[in-house]
C-alpha cells in the first residue's frame, strides 16, 4: 500500500518548486554572503531578496525580518533576547499551558533567572480568555508570548485581541506561528504583534530554517555570538539555500492559501466525524476556529503509542502530540491542560493532513484505525467509557488530586 503521510504538523515534505528555487544556491551560487568578491555578492542579494518577499507577505520592512536556523530558535531569540535585555524594566512575564516546549522551556529556564513566571490557563478547547491576560498582567509585566494555532489540537487564538490587550498595558507580545503560517493571516501591522516566529519545515519549505518578525523599536539582545549577521542579532554565516526556500515557500503558501483551507477543513470535517462514530471517541479541542489540518482525538482504553506503532506497520504515519517530545511517555501537556484525564491524554492521536491528502488514503486510515482500536481494547485490561473517564478525572480535580 502507498504511504499515507498525516504528520504534517511535525514536518511537511518541501515541495518541489521549492527545492527547485535552492538547488542553484548548493552547487554554483556557493558564496559566502559575508564576502566582499562576487560570488559572495550574488550570495547577499540572494539573502536580501528572500526578505523582501517575506516582509512584502508580513507587511513590514525588510529591516524587521531576522533569518534564523529553526522555529526554536526563533522563540528562544524572541523571549530569552527581551527578557533579558529589559529586566531592569520588570521581571514578570506572562505564557500559556499550552505551548511549544519551545516557548514553555524558555519560560521554565527563565524562571530559575529569577523572572516571575504566570502561565495562564485555558478552557476546555484550548482558548485563552482576554479577561484572564488583562488581570494577569501587572506594573512590573514585560513580555507576553501566546501561540497562535496550537501544534496538538489546533486551537486558533485571537491573537489580535490579545496583542492588543498588551499595547494598551505597554507590554511587548510575541506569537509563535509556526503553525498558522499555512492557514490564517500573518499581517503583523493587522495581528498587532511585537514579534512572530515562523519555520520552514512547517510550509513545505526545507528544515533548518526560520525567521523572526521583530518590530522596529523592540530591544532583543542576541543568544549566539560571533561574526555580528543578521544586524548584530543573529551571528553564524547564513544558509542562503534554506533562505531563498523559504522564501519560496512563504510565498506559495500565500497564493495558494484560499483553496487549501476550503480542501481540508472538509477532509479534516469528515474525517473528524467518521472518526467519532468508533464508540468512546473524543475530540480533543474546538470545532470552529480550529487549523483546517488538525484532526487530535481520543480512543478510550488503549495507548495512543501502540496505535502508532500498528498504523505505522501499514505505512500510515501519525502522531501521538507534538513531534519534539513524541519519545516521552509522560501524557500530553496541552490534552490535559485542557481539563483531559492522564488517561485520555495517553489514548490521543494526532493527524495532520497535508496538501495532497485525498479523501480516499482518509478512508483507508479509518478502516486500519478502527480495526486496530479494536483489537487493543480487546487486550486492554481497562474499560471504561468516555464519559466514565471524564467523570473520573473531574472528581480528582475537585478533591485536589
Amino acid at each position: 500500500m502507498k504511504e499515507i503521510y498525516f504528520d504534517n504538523a511535525a514536518t511537511t515534505k518541501t515541495d518541489k518548486r521549492v527545492l527547485k528555487e535552492m538547488l542553484p544556491y548548493f552547487k554554483g551560487k556557493y558564496g559566502n554572503p559575508n564576502s566582499m568578491h562576487n560570488k559572495g555578492i550574488e550570495a547577499r542579494q540572494a539573502i536580501e531578496e528572500a526578505r523582501q518577499k517575506v516582509s512584502n507577505i508580513l507587511n513590514c520592512s525588510k529591516e524587521e525580518i531576522i533569518f534564523t536556523g529553526s522555529g526554536t530558535e526563533s522563540d528562544n531569540l524572541a523571549i530569552f533576547g527581551y527578557a533579558r535585555k529589559n529586566r531592569d524594566k520588570g521581571k514578570h512575564i506572562i505564557t500559556t499551558k499550552i505551548e511549544h516546549h519551545a516557548v514553555s522551556h524558555c519560560f521554565e529556564r527563565l524562571s530559575k533567572e529569577g523572572f516571575d513566571v504566570t502561565f495562564l490557563d485555558v478552557d476546555s478547547e484550548g482558548f485563552v480568555f482576554a479577561e484572564d491576560l488583562k488581570k494577569a498582567i501587572r506594573n512590573d509585566t514585560i513580555f507576553v508570548s501566546i501561540i497562535y494555532a496550537n501544534n496538538e489540537i489546533g486551537t486558533i487564538q485571537n491573537i489580535k485581541e490579545l496583542a492588543k490587550i498588551c499595547k494598551e498595558k505597554g507590554v511587548a507580545f510575541h506569537t509563535d506561528a509556526c503553525q498558522a503560517a499555512n492557514y490564517c493571516n500573518i499581517d503583523v501591522l493587522d495581528l498587532g504583534v511585537d514579534m512572530m516566529t515562523l519555520n520552514g519545515s512547517k510550509i513545505y519549505g526545507p528544515k533548518g530554517v526560520g525567521i523572526l518578525y521583530k518590530k522596529k523599536g523592540v530591544e532583543i539582545e542576541p543568544i549566539l555570538y560571533g561574526g555580528g549577521q543578521e544586524n548584530g542579532i543573529r551571528s553564524g554565516t547564513e544558509n542562503v539555500a534554506n533562505i531563498v526556500g523559504f522564501a519560496k515557500a512563504l510565498e506559495l503558501v500565500y497564493e495558494e492559501k484560499e483553496k487549501e483551507i476550503r480542501k481540508l477543513t472538509e477532509l479534516r470535517d469528515y474525517f473528524i466525524n467518521e472518526l467519532l462514530k468508533i464508540p468512546d471517541t473524543k475530540l480533543n479541542g474546538p470545532r470552529e476556529n480550529r487549523l483546517p489540518n488538525n484532526v487530535n482525538v481520543s480512543f478510550a482504553n488503549i495507548e495512543g503509542e501502540s496505535l502508532l506503532l500498528l498504523l505505522n506497520e501499514e505505512g500510515i504515519f501519525a502522531s501521538t502530540g507534538s513531534a519534539c517530545s513524541s519519545k516521552d511517555l509522560a501524557p500530553s501537556h496541552v490534552v490535559t491542560a485542557i481539563g483531559n484525564s492522564p488517561e485520555i491524554a495517553h489514548s490521543s492521536m494526532r493527524f495532520s493532513l497535508g496538501k495532497d491528502i485525498t479523501k480516499k488514503q482518509i478512508d483507508i486510515a479509518l478502516g486500519f484505525i478502527e480495526n486496530f482500536v479494536k483489537k487493543l481494547r480487546k487486550m486492554s485490561p481497562l474499560d471504561f467509557s468516555i464519559e466514565e473517564l471524564i467523570m473520573k478525572n473531574k472528581k480528582a480535580r475537585e478533591c485536589g488530586e
